[in-house]
């Protein structure tokens, strides 16, 4: 098994790639303690790619990854090619996932969220840098400790915790 150190961004490239630019930029800021290991940086994709080239490309970045994030914006649920996919295999691979609601939302969006996601082990935090670096720090312990536990379902944080984040 490959040794885990990044952090996946799953979401749909077309209308949501903005907010991934922003974690990008969140990343690169010298006053910011965000830090993630982008999956992303590795193996870069030609767009004439093949599915296939494309999903063994995203595969390979999967293996590597310690942490899942699905951004979710309103039309992420009906993605299937391979956002669908992408969160398929986080799944298979017990990846811990963190659900960002791009509509701020704090706790799971029934109306947002991927059906494949609803049922599954993962916390759902709202768009914002602060919840989004706390769930990259704590989730994957979190997780570990669940699953030893047998807890399953949407988690969500208390909003104590964004309270002391100052949300």
């Amino acid at each position: 098994m490959a040794y885990r150190n990044k952090t996946y961004v799953a979401f749909d490239a077309d209308n949501d790639i903005r907010y991934y630019r922003m974690m990008q930029a969140w990343k690169a800021s010298d006053n910011v303690s965000f830090d993630f290991h982008d999956a992303h940086d590795l193996n870069n994709l030609l767009t004439t790619s093949n599915e296939q080239t494309i999903k063994r490309k995203l595969k390979e970045r999967l293996n590597n990854t310690k942490l899942f994030i699905l951004l979710v914006g309103e039309k992420t649920k009906n993605l299937h090619k391979f956002v669908r996919w992408e969160q398929e295999q986080a799944l298979n691979l017990d990846i811990p996932i963190v659900v960002v609601n791009l509509n701020k939302k704090r706790k799971i969006d029934n109306e947002r969220c991927p059906a494949i996601m609803r049922n599954e082990l993962a916390i759902h935090v709202s768009y914002h840098r602060k919840i989004i670096e706390y769930a990259i720090d704590n989730w994957g312990d979190l997780h570990r400790k669940h699953r030893k536990d047998d807890v399953t379902g949407p988690r969500h944080y208390l909003e104590s915790v964004y309270e002391k984040l100052g949300l």
